[in-house]
């Protein structure tokens, strides 16, 4: 590529301090000059990025239909992030999680393969279950760069399937239609005509998923550690796994010793797969054998069944909800809801009982979620101790220049 064609974009005054910090959103109204970006096929591409003073800040990715106009790449002025440059991001991403293959392959086959901006590779959230690999893409450019995101994978890792899913909650302000591409093992292109269910451990547990279902990615690594964590409470006690999905939590506190599993969602179809990893997990002796005995599935409206759940029924109370608050406008409704239902678990769990809380919504920090739980104690009238703070897993890693990669937040919560 030839740098001096590139199109340039100049930052507003005072705008540029993050950036030369290596934060890599920038949006429109940051901007206060673009130069020469007829050069750009059909205004999308690589620019030069600089300060009002003319300063070399970055090259960055320019693309008007995105709604981050521009996210910046390398900040290195020898260094054009052209397709070499995205096919060594991801190589080097997939060998910082070099440890999860060689040490613990045995017990976990599925991790974060990238996670998008933390490491340097914006718009995807790739995933591998055993031997499928699933990239959501959340921006434009992720979608312009997934053919060569797609073959560095394939010859990197040698999977037999690749999915490539736009990220439905982005797709509006992306300007992006919901699809997605499946790649065989030799990166061609084809329509399934019927997928068969993957099977893949997560710390010696058993799980399936049927590839293309499900939210997201159909399975979710970053609460990896945290459900361990969790089950080591469970030992003797009625759980609540509330918005259980597929069942990591509810797995995990019976092999922990729960009593009894309570497992709730909206969705039916999560609740199905929830029992098949408890049939997988059973006959496998990876579970106690009377565990399908033990477990209730009840498909209900989650904030419905705890305002109608008696007292002290349960010893521990899982609260893992999806993502309340996508955008910043919708926080105020986010943090209503997060106080609702952990009062209600606070004010309902049996005396000395515990809650493991947890907020996946990026817009609320940490700090924020302590504070709303704090206002949930208060209104429920219950002291409480934090007994461990938790977060994403390690192949989940937050980028310092990028605080927003920290997306998960944990407590572990004692009720006195």
């Amino acid at each position: 590529m030839d740098i001096a064609k590139n199109a340039c974009v100049t930052i507003a005054e005072g705008k540029e301090k993050q950036l030369l910090r290596h934060h890599p959103w920038v949006f429109s109204g940051a901007i206060a000059k673009m130069e020469d970006m007829d050069v750009l096929q059909n205004g999308v591409g690589i620019v030069s990025v600089v300060t009002y003073k003319g300063a070399f800040i970055a090259y960055g990715w320019y693309d008007s239909r995105s709604h981050i106009s521009l996210h910046l790449l390398s900040w290195d002025s020898g260094i054009v992030p052209d397709d070499s440059w995205w096919s060594r991001m991801v190589k080097e991403s997939v060998r910082r999680r070099a440890s999860f293959f060689q040490g613990g392959g045995r017990r976990t086959n599925a991790l974060r393969l990238v996670h998008g901006e933390a490491d340097f590779i914006p718009g995807f959230a790739i995933d591998v279950y055993g031997t499928t690999i699933r990239c959501i893409v959340s921006a434009r450019i992720a979608w312009d760069h997934r053919a060569v995101v797609v073959d560095t994978l394939i010859k990197l890792l040698k999977p037999d399937l690749v999915l490539v899913s736009t990220d439905s909650a982005f797709c509006g302000i992306e300007q992006l239609s919901e699809t997605t591409e499946w790649y065989s093992a030799d990166g061609v292109l084809f329509n399934p005509q019927e997928v068969a269910p993957q099977r893949f451990r997560e710390n010696g547990l058993v799980y399936s998923i049927i590839p293309g279902t499900g939210q997201k990615s159909g399975f979710f690594c970053d609460q990896r550690e945290n459900r361990m964590r969790v089950a080591a409470y469970a030992e003797g006690e009625a759980v609540l796994d509330a918005f259980c999905y597929t069942g990591g939590f509810s797995l995990n506190a019976l092999r922990g010793g729960a009593v009894s599993v309570d497992a709730v969602d909206a969705s039916e179809s999560a609740l199905e797969q929830l029992q098949a990893n408890l049939r997988l997990n059973t006959a496998s002796e990876r579970i106690p054998a009377d565990s399908e005995e033990k477990v209730k599935v009840c498909k209900a409206d989650v904030f419905e069944y705890l305002r109608a759940m008696e007292d002290g029924k349960y010893g521990l109370i899982v609260l893992d909800p999806p993502k309340l608050a996508r955008t910043r406008n919708q926080v105020e409704a986010a943090e209503k809801a997060y106080k609702d239902i952990n009062r209600l678990a606070i004010q309902k769990v049996k005396k000395g009982g515990v809650v493991a809380t947890f907020s996946c919504s990026g817009s609320i920090t940490r700090e924020r979620f302590r504070t709303i739980i704090a206002w949930a104690a208060k209104d429920a009238g219950r002291e409480v101790q934090i007994l461990e703070t938790l977060g994403q897993g390690m192949d989940h890693p937050v980028r310092l220049s990028f605080p927003e990669s920290e997306y998960l937040k944990g407590f572990i919560l004692r009720v006195i």
